[in-house]
């Protein structure tokens, strides 16, 4: 052997020899194979790993229910697996077996994920830990962790471990249970986003319940207690229609022109369901209607919200199939079963593209209702309502009122804001000449376009009404 040989040799053995102790300064001594071994009584070698997966924003429920069973066993432990990035690659199974050739995985602290459980509240999830609890006397090895889409896993997912494959399944069932009926989800109002990696639901984020009062909806005549009846009260009748043999789930169909408070309406219902969970679509999210009706159906009484949903109607680009994503909607509504206390609430500004959808899918859809444009009394009453302490004379007001013909909801919010926004300027409180002023900016000829973008039709035009069925 030459000497560059030799040294060679001499240098991979030492640097051999430095793994080796390295990989023996581990926490207590603790590594992951004799840990199980100890734990369960038997070598986790010779048993099966049942694998859970979770959808990667209901992670946080089986968290908390994980806890709490952990926490019936008082010699329960949760600790964390080292051994670098390298571990989301492999399985629990991979992990055991390679302990017992040459990566027998030393034991550390569990990495945790900072995750929203609500409007202001976080709770700190375990995102790669291992559970160690007992479950009516058998040994528990779980290992939780959460999704990696980077790296091609797009669920969480748990890792059941366990002498008795009765044990596991029914640690699985009661995790399937709980988090069905305890999530924490249920009675908020979430919205859904896509991930950047896959089709899978990227997060949920929870927004605070709005606090409307029937006064802040400024509407024709019976139009919002028609809304509210169909999509809160038929869930109040709940006892009576399924004692009648009548279902519960119903699609309702707001629509009209830009701007005209299809959205706030829908803010309006939000207000007034207390308890209710609510799941909001909207834009690129609407792919995500299967996700959102499944968790609708597991956490009633729910209201599912899309919004510009003709977006979907025609394109088929939003899914993943060679129809629109609206049959998906549709598929999703049939879905339910009957005595699921589940509203679909649907806004469009194109009922006439949407009607054509709806109708090669009858009956989904059991009520439209149409949030058309302001007429001269709602404009007053809505520069009242965006108005609050500000003493426009009711001469002022009526007359911008009887300007302001064909414009929207939004125009009558925009022109209070520039009013302001103008004496504040000045130095001055809001005054008449203020409204007039901006009255008479809006609707020069120089801002058609922003006239446009608020909604409006124009201040000469006459209102655009858009035609569509009352029932689909």
């Amino acid at each position: 052997m030459d000497d560059s040989l030799g040294k060679f040799v001499t240098d991979f053995s030492a640097l051999v020899e430095l793994a080796q102790k390295q990989a023996a300064q581990v926490p207590d001594g603790r590594r992951l194979l004799e840990e199980l071994t100890l734990f369960l009584g038997v070598s986790p070698a010779e048993l099966s790993v049942v694998v859970e997966e979770v959808p990667s924003h209901r992670l946080v429920d089986a968290d908390i229910l994980l806890a709490e069973m952990a926490a019936n066993d008082p010699h329960s432990q949760l600790v964390g697996i080292g051994g670098g990035d390298h571990r989301a690659h492999m399985s629990f199974s991979d992990m055991v077996q390679q302990s017992l050739s040459y990566a027998n995985f030393p034991l550390s602290q569990p990495d945790y994920s900072n995750v929203a459980v609500g409007p202001a509240e976080q709770r700190q999830v375990v995102s790669f830990g291992l559970w160690l609890f007992h479950h009516a006397g058998i040994p528990v090895a779980v290992l939780q962790r959460a999704a990696n889409p980077q790296f091609g896993r797009q669920q969480a997912g748990l890792e059941v471990l366990v002498a008795q494959p009765a044990t596991a399944a029914a640690v699985l069932a009661e995790l399937r249970q709980g988090m069905a009926s305890r999530s924490v989800f249920k009675g908020q109002i979430i919205s859904l986003s896509a991930s950047d990696y896959g089709p899978s639901v990227g997060g949920v984020t929870f927004h605070a319940r709005p606090e409307l009062h029937s006064g802040d909806v400024v509407l024709p005549q019976g139009v919002l207690d028609r809304v509210e009846g169909h999509a809160l009260g038929i869930g109040r009748a709940a006892a009576a229609l399924g004692a009648h043999g009548q279902h519960l789930k119903r699609g309702l169909l707001l629509y009209g022109p830009p701007g005209t408070g299809k959205t706030h309406t829908v803010r309006y219902l939000l207000s007034h369901s207390a308890g209710t969970t609510a799941v909001l679509l909207s834009g690129g999210s609407l792919a995500r209607i299967a996700e959102a009706a499944k968790m609708a159906r597991a956490l009633a009484p729910s209201i599912v919200v899309l919004e510009d949903c003709d977006l979907i109607a025609e394109d088929r680009s939003f899914g993943h199939g060679p129809q629109p994503l609206l049959f998906e909607v549709m598929d999703a509504m049939d879905g339910l079963d009957n005595d699921s206390d589940v509203a679909f609430v649907l806004t469009t500004n194109r009922v006439d593209m949407l009607e054509r959808a709806l109708a090669q899918r009858p009956g989904r859809v059991d009520l439209a209702v149409e949030i058309p444009l302001p007429s001269e009394s709602e404009r007053a009453a809505l520069l009242h309502l965006y108005s609050p302490g500000i003493g426009f004379s009711p001469e002022v007001v009526a007359a911008t009122a009887a300007r302001t013909a064909g414009t929207t909801a939004s125009f009558a919010k925009e022109l209070i804001r520039r009013a302001v926004l103008a004496a504040s300027l000045a130095g001055l409180a809001p005054g008449d000449g203020h409204l007039a002023g901006a009255v008479d900016l809006l609707l020069a000829d120089s801002e058609s376009l922003t006239r446009s973008l608020l909604g409006s039709s124009g201040p000469q035009g006459k209102a655009h009404k858009q035609q569509g069925s009352e029932n689909f």
